[in-house]
């Protein structure tokens, strides 16, 4: 056979394998997401089972945030220095090991332990996946329908780890919001062993920064458990206030450090781009605005509509279904059409609209009339955003950079995940308090009471809302103003793929 029929005939095959492997990859993203929310719904339960304190359900949450969100730097590194590949596998085996530890604990401790284990070993895998498809989908409109698809299920793993999490919870047993990882990560971990080939080169042998390593990863959690105390305690006690301040400190050595040593854990090349900036930045301040949006929602539906849990995670289908079209369809078919700012400026604006909707939120508002329009313009807007901003990503990244660039991202989505849950809820508070302080001497009755509160609740929510609004247009305004790359930048070359990473040109 000639060497032109060779090339003829591998090429296809080539493809194939391609879309193989991002059924995998793809398998093992949502895996990590939905595991952000999967476990809320059923802590109740496990925290029954176990005989764990309300002092220390929150470590159920707070173990998996702060290990994740600590070590996404350094899992990123692990990626360029070991290999992409190598180290998805690592992660998904390691992933799989930790559910299962945490589905047959039989005390708190053993749960706080599985947790932080999923943290760490989700640190590993989520660079990993991403810098993978990178790597492997350098052509335009293949890596338009990949990120398409990678971003559908980055941005509505969550809403799909509440439906899973109420479904497991209510008909089953809290346990399964742990088991049902095992079948995940053993199928992606065999079809990643059978399918994924990753491209020869393009790996980073400097050796590890661990000065680099140790100051991220204490900055990180710091910063993410400050967020977290704040949530608790509130922003004024003394240990907030400490952990905010060593944050600062070590985050700021940090980046002194990666400013003088040789091989740095985080080039500072990679954030200073102003596209890649504008990509982690916007990102973040959409997740501060998603996330608060979550828990708001998830108890409205339950506490003041009183849906069970099951129907509170179908609740959010039409958010589901947004964010995929927003991705798969809007998305996809224009990233080779239109510069990247013009899908992520509309595309945050639009999800900005459907927030909107909801400060209209009263206690008797209807499901069809105003929950569902809102959540399909979320879904349409941060699916529509989401997707060119995970492509450019690893925006003219060298192949070396890939995973610690694609674990930005994770962290952007990690910090303001925190930043979020605490800074919304903390207006929702005060907001509440304000109403009930207002309204409730009107209350004569134990009923009129009730309904105060419920009141007051609603309007608490209503008010923080207002405020992730404001959020997504800032989103907005930094995508439109920062990323200034032309449609070209979806584009790559034959010299580009040999580098093993798409060099995007101006």
């Amino acid at each position: 056979m000639s060497e032109t029929a060779r090339k003829a005939s591998a090429a296809p095959s080539g493809e194939a394998n391609r879309w193989r492997a991002l059924v995998f990859i793809a398998l093992a993203q949502l895996m990590v997401v939905l595991d952000a929310t999967i476990v809320n719904i059923a802590l109740p339960s496990a925290q029954a089972d176990l005989g764990i304190s309300d002092g220390n359900r929150q470590w159920v949450v707070t173990a998996y945030a702060l290990a994740f969100g600590g070590l996404l730097l350094f899992g990123g590194r692990i990626a360029d220095l070991w290999g992409r590949r190598r180290a998805f596998l690592i992660g998904l085996i390691g992933f799989g090991a930790a559910s299962a530890l945490g589905g047959v604990a039989t005390t708190g401790a053993t749960m706080f332990g599985a947790r932080a284990l999923q943290g760490l070993f989700g640190a590993v895998l989520a660079p990993a996946a991403l810098s993978l498809l990178a790597v492997m989908f350098t052509d335009a409109r293949e890596r338009a329908r990949a990120f398409g698809i990678y971003g559908a299920i980055s941005g509505g793993g969550g809403a799909v780890g509440l439906i899973l999490g109420g479904f497991l919870t209510e008909y089953l047993d809290w346990r399964w919001t742990f088991f049902v990882n095992i079948p995940f990560a053993l199928v992606a971990a065999a079809g990643t062993w059978l399918v994924i080939r990753e491209p020869e080169g393009g790996r980073n042998r400097s050796p590890l920064d661990i000065p680099g390593v140790l100051l991220s990863a204490l900055g990180l959690v710091s910063l993410v458990y400050g967020f977290t105390r704040a949530e608790s305690d509130g922003w004024s006690d003394a240990v907030t206030i400490g952990l905010f301040i060593a944050a600062a400190v070590l985050l700021l050595a940090f980046v002194v450090t990666e400013s003088r040593v040789k091989a740095p854990l985080l080039p500072l090349r990679v954030i200073t781009e102003r596209n890649r900036g504008g990509v982690y930045l916007s990102l973040g301040l959409a997740i501060i605005a998603m996330f608060g949006m979550f828990l708001f929602l998830t108890y409205y539906l339950q506490v003041v509509k009183g849906y069970t849990p099951v129907k509170t995670g179908f609740a959010f289908l039409p958010l589901i279904a947004g964010m995929i079209a927003g991705s798969t369809q809007i998305g996809a078919r224009l990233m080779t059409q239109v510069a990247p700012r013009l899908l992520m400026g509309p595309g945050f604006l639009t999800a900005a609209a459907g927030m909107l909707l909801l400060t209209q939120l009263e206690t008797g508002s209807s499901y069809t009339g105003l929950l569902l329009p809102a959540q399909l313009l979320l879904g349409l807007g941060i699916g529509t955003a989401f997707m060119p901003a995970m492509s450019l990503a690893t925006y003219g990244v060298q192949a070396g950079d890939a995973g610690v660039a694609s674990a930005m991202v994770n962290t952007s989505q990690q910090v303001g995940g925190a930043i979020g849950t605490a800074l919304l809820n903390t207006i929702a508070a005060s907001a509440t308090t304000a109403y009930v302080k207002d309204h409730i001497q009107a209350a004569t009755t134990r009923p009129q009471q009730q309904l105060v509160r419920l009141q007051a609740m609603v309007h608490g929510y209503a008010s923080a809302i207002w405020f992730a609004v404001g959020i997504l247009v800032a989103a907005a305004a930094l995508a439109l103003t920062l990323v200034n790359v032309g449609r070209s930048a979806t584009h790559s070359t034959t010299d580009d793929a040999e580098t093993d990473m798409p060099v995007i040109t101006h």
